[in-house]
């Protein structure tokens, strides 16, 4: 049809070309079916290697931290926030129990009540503490009018940047 060569997996040739009696035609085919399944074989291969080295084995123990991941219903607001600027994961929870294979349940806060506890390993991320992340708190003077005052440490960079009608200093403070 519409004059374009026909390529079946028995003869790879022009539509007026093909002998469909002979021996010639089945060796032809054979050798045709052997490089098909070589091709096939070959990208299977492929593709498994890749998702191969994108998997990845995940155990938790119980009392293990982890994050877990928001996964975005239309309409339905579990975690607060919906939309792009919503957050993909939330605090880190404590594995209370494994069940099953690939589910734990979580220790969740009062404020998740309604959501169930028990998730899938696909939607935990670990949550690998470090101490260098936590700043401690500094004392502050509160004043009677219940204002606080704020006192500049030192200046340690600034530059002025080019507006349209104007130029605005920026400075970044300590």
């Amino acid at each position: 049809m519409y004059s374009k060569p026909c390529c079946t997996s028995l003869c790879w040739s022009e539509v007026n070309e093909r002998v469909l009696v002979g021996p010639k035609i089945v060796d032809k085919m054979t050798k045709n079916i052997q490089v098909i399944k070589v091709n096939l074989k070959a990208a299977h291969d492929r593709q498994n290697s890749i998702a191969d080295r994108h998997s990845i084995d995940r155990v938790y123990k119980v009392g293990d931290w982890v994050f877990l991941k928001l996964s975005p219903w239309k309409g339905v607001v579990h975690f607060k926030k919906k939309g792009r600027l919503s957050q993909h994961y939330i605090w880190p929870y404590q594995i209370i129990e494994r069940v099953g294979e690939v589910a734990y349940r979580l220790d969740l806060p009062p404020e998740l009540s309604r959501v169930h506890n028990v998730f899938h390993m696909s939607m935990l991320r670990r949550y690998i503490s470090d101490p260098s992340h936590v700043i401690p708190p500094q004392p502050l003077e509160i004043n009677p009018d219940l204002t606080y005052d704020e006192f500049l440490m030192t200046i340690l960079d600034w530059k002025d940047k080019v507006l349209i009608n104007k130029t605005v200093r920026m400075v970044k403070v300590l």
